[in-house]
């Protein structure tokens, strides 16, 4: 692989810009390699650390042409962490975060793009993983050409870091500890180095958002969630905005070791990848929404809503977000969400989490007719149900054991 100067005349390309490894390097290549005129990167904001948003914001103004971040964390909330809070969706039983986040962030490029008068949109996604897949659905369907040089030029992770060094491009990782993360506010995912072997026991130190369950606070600690129409509206009856929210929770959870997942799961180009996950507000509304639908939702809604959350964090976690069918899956979910509201308590402790209790106006549930100290259904009455029930089963066994 050559770094032989292009002869340039492309116009210009957006870049989606992390300020991380891939897409730093990224900004010299579609010059010398690519023949761009001009670079321009765009960080998008959907929850980051307020300093990994400024190491971007000052990364890209430093090396690119022009740079811009964009504020989505509100509009990553509504249009994504709710309706997967509505969905209960978890993809091979963790909460999805990045593949959330990736269709959001390809929309804001897409809007530069065309504000620019770009000719193409760059990413740093490699040709293994899945966000190259989720990137491409959108930039595509917007009619834009995808450069993407670590999948086009089979690059390695070691190429990379040595490119940054000889054109002088500050990264912030190295051979040592070659941890590549993602997060936003909804999760954080550890990856790369020693992580991909599956029998690697994770350090300490790949985690930020939790607390090791050993470490831990002894005594547990009890939250209590309000939900409106499905949405976390209110933190231990406190008003809050989903943003703010999920930050608290974040917190709250992580200190009692909520929200971890090591895991081999399965990509959507087929290849199993070792994943390491933090979680803990996504870990815990998941968990207390789910015990809210039981509370009130029929037994047929549920049965047939589990086949649909399953179905929506499919498409989901491809990223196929104007995938006809996930709308339609969305148009299921909001008409049983119209009465998911109510209140859940969840005990927090050393990384474990427990339902106390549930309630919500919407309450199938009668304590006056289940209860056993009362007669306002009268028992009589099942026993003509009871000789009925299973009727076909016992006769087929009768039939077998004469």
């Amino acid at each position: 692989m050559t770094d032989t100067p292009s002869a340039g005349g492309k116009g210009t390309i957006v870049l989606a810009f992390s300020g991380g490894l891939d897409t730093s390097v990224c900004v010299p290549i579609l010059k010398n390699m690519y023949g761009y005129d001009r670079v321009v990167t765009v960080a998008v904001d959907v929850g980051q650390p307020a300093a990994e948003v400024k190491m971007a914001d000052d990364k890209g103004k430093l090396i690119a042409d022009k740079h811009y971040t964009i504020d989505a964390k509100d509009a990553f909330v509504q249009q994504h962490v709710f309706p997967a809070i509505k969905a209960n969706a978890l993809y091979e039983g963790y909460p999805m975060g990045t593949s959330l986040a990736r269709p959001l962030i390809a929309e804001e490029i897409v809007k530069i793009a065309k504000a620019e008068g770009a000719t193409a949109i760059g990413h740093g996604c490699t040709g293994k993983g899945n966000d190259q897949l989720r990137f491409d659905f959108i930039f595509r369907m917007h009619g834009f050409d995808i450069v993407a040089p670590m999948r086009e030029h089979n690059m390695t992770r070691d190429w990379e870091i040595d490119y940054a060094e000889q054109h002088g491009i500050p990264i912030p990782v190295k051979k040592s500890t070659p941890w590549s993360v993602d997060e936003n506010i909804w999760s954080r995912s550890i990856e790369g180095g020693r992580l991909e072997e599956t029998d690697y026991h994770p350090p300490e130190e790949i985690y930020h958002w939790t607390t090791s369950p050993e470490a831990a606070p002894d005594k547990p600690e009890i939250v209590s969630i309000t939900f409106e129409n499905g949405v976390p509206t209110a933190l231990n009856g406190k008003q809050m905005n989903g943003v703010d929210l999920i930050v608290e929770l974040n917190t709250i959870a992580g200190r009692n070791g909520v929200g971890r997942n090591d895991m081999v799961e399965d990509r959507v180009l087929g290849l199993k990848a070792r994943e390491n996950y933090e979680h803990p507000a996504a870990t815990v509304l998941i968990a207390a929404h789910a015990d809210l639908e039981k509370l009130v939702l029929s037994r047929f809604e549920l049965k047939f809503k589990h086949i649909v959350d399953d179905q929506w964090s499919e498409l989901a976690y491809m990223g196929l977000v104007h995938e006809p069918l996930y709308h339609d899956l969305n148009a299921f979910i909001d008409e049983t969400q119209k009465r998911v509201t109510g209140t859940v308590d969840v005990q927090l402790f050393k990384g474990g989490l427990h339902i106390l209790g549930r309630k919500s106006p919407n309450a199938i549930y009668s304590q006056d007719m289940v209860s056993f100290d009362t007669t306002t259904i009268d028992q009589r009455d099942a026993i003509g149900f009871s000789k009925y029930f299973g009727l076909q089963g016992r006769m087929v066994w009768q039939l077998q054991n004469k």
